[in-house]
């Protein structure tokens, strides 16, 4: 493996046991500096550790480490929980160009003194995004389930996840052979790792794996979409 990281300091595992105890900005806001240093810092180097390697096999999916990293600050705005801070470190590696808010498939990672989560997928997808996926399912549903039941990402990952609609969406055949696929609201691949692993220089190489197993997952989800974006870009070029 190209990249190192030697595993989060145990004084971040400690930093983020104790928010989830003390989630308030009287506590925060004077250890600021502690998180910077044990939790953010580590957690870019980790982005840009698995970035290097992700150059062999998701090279499109490599950005800017900092950018990847979500904010410790949690969105209170809809919430009835307003405890104002996050109790892990997370990122998601989205393909170049797409959009966050689209809701495009992309890699995920969360750490916390609990547990480690690595997934991917469509998660919260808007309604012209599902439309398409769902559809490139229908069209190709022998290839995508290859992409999820392959004894690797098995092993790794688990079974396919995500909310299912009780009814065959409109506009598809109730009899198609992979109807229960359609239905799906949701397209995941999500497990969770020992946090021991979260201070020792093993984490990478588990990330790693499991990242690089569910890649033709990811890539066959956004196969439309980079499709449809081909198409508006050069709509776009053709009307300057």
């Amino acid at each position: 493996m190209k990249g190192s990281f030697p595993g989060f300091p145990k004084e971040g595992v400690a930093f983020l046991r104790a928010l989830k105890k003390h989630n308030d900005r009287e506590w925060f806001t004077p250890r600021k500096s502690v998180f910077e240093t044990t939790v953010r810092q580590p957690m870019i180097e980790l982005v840009s550790a698995i970035h290097r390697e992700m150059l062999r096999f998701a090279p499109q999916y490599v950005g800017e480490p900092a950018k990847c990293v979500y904010r410790i600050y949690r969105d209170t705005r809809f919430s009835k929980d307003k405890t104002p801070y996050k109790t892990c470190a997370s990122a998601l590696f989205l393909r170049n160009g797409f959009s966050k808010y689209a809701g495009g498939a992309a890699y995920y990672f969360a750490v916390s003194p609990e547990n480690i989560e690595v997934a991917g997928g469509v998660y919260t997808p808007d309604r012209d995004v599902l439309l398409a996926v769902r559809q490139h399912i229908a069209d190709n549903h022998k290839q995508f389930r290859a992409t999820f039941e392959a004894q690797r990402v098995k092993k790794l990952l688990g079974e396919l996840q995500g909310d299912s609609l009780s009814r065959v969406p409109k506009g598809f055949d109730p009899d198609h052979p992979a109807v229960e696929l359609i239905r799906r609201k949701q397209y995941l691949l999500d497990t969770r790792l020992d946090p021991k692993l979260a201070t020792t220089p093993k984490l990478l190489g588990e990330l790693v794996a499991r990242i690089e197993a569910m890649t033709p997952f990811v890539e066959f989800l956004n196969g439309p979409l980079v499709a449809r974006q081909s198409r508006l870009k050069r709509h776009e070029a053709f009307l300057r």
